[in-house]
Parts: structure tokens; C-alpha cells; sequence
């Protein structure tokens, strides 16, 4: 357990450099996650994955600080999970938000799906898992343009098909 910081305010269980570096980690994998989006012109970017990914970083760090100050003894009732479905179910409030019917159709659904991995990917960093939050983060980066593009290369054809069949 740190004996303090520096300016000799509070105890963290965690090096306060270690929680500066995983707040950190979290905000360029969310960044790398919103720029894809913000590129796309998406109604949640760059700032925002940014944001929910360093959000839920801090709340998952504050978590496991609280747990650890009072003690996770076998008698306490502290529970960090419940808090990390907190946190989950605080960014799901969010990604709905983001999801609208427009017509017949439903548009917004991949903007909620990537804040919703942005916070997943936060809760990653705060933990320390940071091949788990990169690789996720490749992993979304190439589903979101990759798969975008191929989705449209698809479609495209299938509308062009369409349009010359008279089709609607």
C-alpha cells in the first residue's frame, strides 16, 4: 500500500503513477475507438468515447481504492463488481440514448455499441489488463471500418441491383 502522494493528501492502494498511466491508456484507446466514429461522422466521437473510456477507468480505480481502504476481509460487504455494473449500466443509459428510430429503421445502434466497448475498454486499463484493452481496441477499430466497408461494398451492389431491376 502507497503511504501517500506526494503532496501527502490521501493513501491509494495503487501508485498514484500507475492510475495516472492506466486513466491514460484508457483515454488513447478511447480516442482511437471515437476517432473511427468521429471520422464516420457519427453522433458520438471522438470526445465522447474519450470521455466514457477515462469515466469508467476512474470509476473502476475509485472501486477498487475504496475496497482495498476499507478492507475486503472476508467479513466486509464491500462488493467492486456491483460497482463495475454500475458503471456498465451508467454507459448502456448513455449508448440508448444515442439509438433512435428513424422510419422504419433503426439508426444509432453501432454509436451505443462502441460507447458501450469504449467503457468496457476503460474498465480493462483501470485493471490493468492493457493487452486485453489494445487488442479489444484493434479489434473495434477494424470492426468499425473494415467490416463498414465491406457492408457497403455489399450493399452497394445489392442497391445498384436494385435500382436497375426497378426494385425499390
Amino acid at each position: 500500500m502507497d503511504t501517500g502522494n506526494s503532496f501527502g493528501l490521501t493513501q491509494t492502494y495503487l501508485p498514484e503513477h500507475i492510475i495516472a498511466i492506466r486513466l491514460a491508456i484508457a483515454a488513447l484507446c478511447g480516442a482511437i475507438i471515437g476517432f473511427e466514429r468521429e471520422v464516420r461522422t457519427a453522433e458520438a466521437g471522438l470526445r465522447t468515447h474519450i470521455l466514457i473510456a477515462v469515466a469508467a477507468a476512474l470509476f473502476t480505480i475509485l472501486t477498487f481504492e475504496i475496497f482495498h481502504t476499507i478492507g475486503g476481509g472476508t467479513e466486509s460487504r464491500a462488493d467492486p463488481i456491483r460497482a463495475v455494473e454500475a458503471v456498465t449500466a451508467g454507459i448502456a443509459f448513455l449508448g440508448a440514448g444515442a439509438i433512435f428510430r428513424s422510419g422504419g429503421g433503426v439508426q444509432g445502434l453501432t454509436t451505443g455499441a462502441g460507447m458501450w466497448l469504449a467503457g468496457a475498454v476503460g474498465v480493462a486499463c483501470a485493471l490493468g489488463f492493457y493487452t486485453i484493452a489494445a487488442g479489444t481496441t484493434v479489434l473495434a477499430v477494424i470492426v468499425l471500418a473494415a467490416l463498414r466497408a465491406l457492408s457497403h461494398r455489399i450493399i452497394g451492389h445489392k442497391a445498384a441491383e436494385d435500382e436497375a431491376s426497378g426494385q425499390p
